[in-house]
């Protein structure tokens, strides 16, 4: 009897024990969701700045279209990338506009694109532009300006969408509308509110935060698994945030390395490209983060249930064990992705021959250097975070006989 009331007690403060970090856990959580409402709120765009900036921005010359049109027959490309007659060019049918019915032959058509086995049939787009007054024919002029991908595009998205569902049936399907959330976000709030000149940084951790307390909930449950794994994805966004603000400022980067960034620069004056740049690092690190926090909150969870009599300690050194392995297959992730983006890139500068510290003071480089790294640092941190913050709120250990 008297062993029984001494087990009731012990069982009773083991649970007084984890209801302290539980209670902290969640409502340090409410506190960031009520920050992150606020921010929203504080930092949401003005859309009419955004929209006097797209009025001044034209993609095209008043007048000009971009019809569609089919490929009839196709040209061999033109020697020493020479345009002459009877090569380099593409002979096709407008597809609608005012010239629909038309049959053309549309010049302008780089070599690589003859080259990339366009087909008669094919669904290509034309740049329209009007007749000018001085012409001799008075005619509009048809030029190629792209290839119609709409179609295998689509059906890449199909089978990704039957594919994600029929593996991960309910979960997969939470997991697809939380993405199509996180593009809200980003479309709706993140980018106008950039364009909008506020801080980029804090913009890239509201914006962040916003998308992680949807998109884990919806996808992983109401669970407080999920709240460590949500405690550990913020406390990353954070580090990130401090990382990549320090690593930008101290690299000196300009966040200007391409020609869509010139275009900014001209006429959205209240940006600042390297609070830009150090918020594309939070964005970029944010996939990988979330994929190592549910993990190693979930690895937790999973050890507990398999060794109930564990120890706290212990729980937290089979986590890490198993957050070492993933950090190292997650740097690779990492490091390849960006190695894959900037392959172009990559392949140019090796044909200078140039020494790589010489290369790492190029604007390309370093922001791939700046950005790996920063985001590698907080993914490396985030591990350990999340593992105390899920051991610490785990049930109470119980003697598996009893």
């Amino acid at each position: 009897m008297g062993g029984s009331h001494a087990h009731r007690a012990g069982h009773d403060d083991a649970v007084e024990v984890q209801r302290g970090p539980k209670t902290v856990l969640l409502a340090s959580l409410a506190l960031a969701f009520l920050v992150t409402v606020v921010g929203v709120v504080w930092l949401w765009p003005d859309g009419e700045k955004v929209d006097d900036l797209s009025q001044d921005v034209q993609f095209a010359a008043p007048g000009v279209t971009f019809p569609a049109a089919e490929v009839l027959e196709v040209e061999e490309p033109c020697p020493d990338n020479q345009q002459a007659e009877g090569c380099g060019t593409i002979r096709v049918r407008v597809s609608e506009g005012e010239d629909a019915g038309t049959e053309t032959t549309a010049r302008g058509v780089p070599p690589d694109v003859l080259e990339s086995d366009l087909q008669v049939g094919d669904s290509v787009k034309l740049i329209r532009t009007p007749p000018r007054a001085d012409a001799p024919d008075g005619g509009a002029t048809l030029n190629y300006f792209g290839t119609v991908r709409t179609q295998p595009v689509a059906l890449l998205l199909l089978v990704f969408v039957v594919v994600v569902l029929a593996v991960a049936r309910l979960r997969g399907l939470m997991a697809l509308l939380g993405l199509v959330f996180s593009a809200g976000v980003i479309g709706v709030f993140l980018l106008p509110a950039l364009l909008s000149g506020e801080s980029p940084v804090l913009v890239g951790m509201i914006g962040s935060a916003a998308i992680m307390f949807v998109v884990l909930y919806t996808t992983h449950g109401w669970s407080l698994r999920t709240s460590a794994a949500l405690g550990g994805t913020l406390a990353g966004i954070g580090l990130t945030a401090l990382l990549g603000s320090f690593a930008v400022s101290s690299t000196r980067l300009t966040g200007v390395s391409d020609d869509g960034s010139r275009v900014l620069s001209t006429f959205a004056g209240d940006l600042t490209f390297p609070g830009l740049f150090a918020c594309a690092i939070i964005i970029a690190g944010l996939g990988v983060l979330n994929d190592v926090t549910i993990t190693q909150a979930s690895a937790v969870w999973e050890i507990r249930a398999a060794a109930p009599a564990m120890s706290r300690a212990r729980v937290f050194a089979s986590g890490m064990r198993i957050g070492r392995d993933h950090i190292a297959s997650t740097i690779y992730t990492i490091v390849f992705a960006y190695a894959g983006t900037a392959l172009t890139v990559l392949l140019v500068l090796r044909l200078y021959q140039s020494p790589f510290l010489d290369l790492l003071a190029t604007e390309e480089i370093g922001q791939e250097v700046v950005r790996t790294l920063a985001t590698s640092i907080a993914l490396v941190l985030a591990v350990p975070l999340t593992t105390a913050i899920a051991v610490a709120t785990l049930p109470p250990g119980r003697d598996p006989d009893h």
